[in-house]
């Protein structure tokens, strides 16, 4: 049965705040519908799943930069772009037969339930890292045989995916009991990378350089930093910073002082000093994450990322 024109010119009622219950997603289906009728668009009904994908990372990607500029408005546009991808396929797999948006909330939905037995059962769980224990126990018996580390996706950027393994290793008891531990992983890391540069193995330079960052990682996640976002803000700044850094180095240039290896690290302490100034100095693990991701900097590496042992 062939879909009704949809009417543009049909009101759109939006409920108030407290009175939203995501009865308006059916408008956002129909006009999915639509666009993927006989006479709709060509350019989405030319589209697949494998076509699609990028576009799923680009706006899952534009919805975390909307956070971390801070404006709620533009969180709101950039999710709705995100929930369109996620109704554009599940419409792409009605048409086939597959499933249909109502399968996808289902099947959510059920998983929620599933997985919070401390709400909707009788289950108790004292504080949110025994949620987690329980979570992944109840995320292996249902999907046994996967493994632990199954439900880390391979094409997560290195350090996202680095700290989610970290984490699901943790929740079964393979940890330290606290950053010290970590800390002391980091430095034997490091040592083993000043020897492979040492000795110019590029093979081994890359080896050891991944376990460093991997330890390094780790130590973020005992330190409750998001290592993915610190080293993204990190470098959105001395981004924004290029230009009057790369002055100064002229400057100084110009004046006869030599350039060590040390060189460029005074311009990103006076920029890190800057921003302290405007926005506070962060807590000490932070400080601590920072001056050993700064060790690896004035090395001059390229960040590879290699599989930990």
């Amino acid at each position: 049965m062939p879909l009704s024109r949809f009417d543009e010119n049909l009101a759109r009622p939006v409920p108030s705040l407290e009175k939203q219950d995501g009865t308006t997603l059916e408008r956002l289906v129909r006009v999915m519908q639509r666009l993927l009728a006989d006479d709709g668009c060509p350019w989405d009904r030319e589209q697949t799943f494998e076509s699609l994908r990028k576009y799923v990372l680009e706006e899952a990607c534009e919805v975390i930069d909307a956070i971390e500029g801070g404006s709620r408005a533009q969180i709101k546009e950039e999710l709705g772009d995100l929930l369109l991808q996620v109704v554009f396929q599940a419409e792409l797999a009605r048409r086939e037969g597959a499933f249909a948006i109502d399968d996808v909330v289902s099947g959510i939905v059920e998983k929620l339930v599933t997985r919070h037995p401390h709400v909707f059962g009788d289950l108790e769980a004292k504080d949110a890292d025994e949620v987690l224990r329980n979570w992944e126990m109840l995320k292996a018996k249902e999907k046994a045989g996967r493994g632990i580390l199954g439900g880390v996706p391979k094409s997560l950027p290195a350090l996202t995916r680095a700290q989610r393994i970290g984490e699901k290793v943790s929740r079964v008891g393979f940890d330290w009991a606290d950053e010290r531990g970590s800390f002391a992983k980091v430095d034997e890391e490091i040592a083993e990378l000043r020897a492979a540069i040492e000795s110019k193995d590029a093979s081994a330079i890359e080896d050891e350089l991944g376990d460093a960052l991997f330890a390094l990682v780790n130590l973020s996640r005992h330190a409750k930093v998001d290592a993915e976002g610190a080293l993204r803000r990190s470098t959105s700044s001395r981004a924004v910073s290029r230009t009057s850094k790369r002055g100064s180095q002229r400057s100084t240039a110009a004046s006869g002082s030599p350039a060590t290896p040390r060189y460029p690290s005074r311009y990103w302490t006076r920029i890190g000093k800057k921003r302290s100034a405007r926005k506070g100095e962060p807590n000490p693990k932070v400080r601590a994450l920072r001056a050993l991701l700064g060790r690896l900097e004035r090395w001059n590496l390229s960040p590879s990322f290699s599989k930990p042992r």
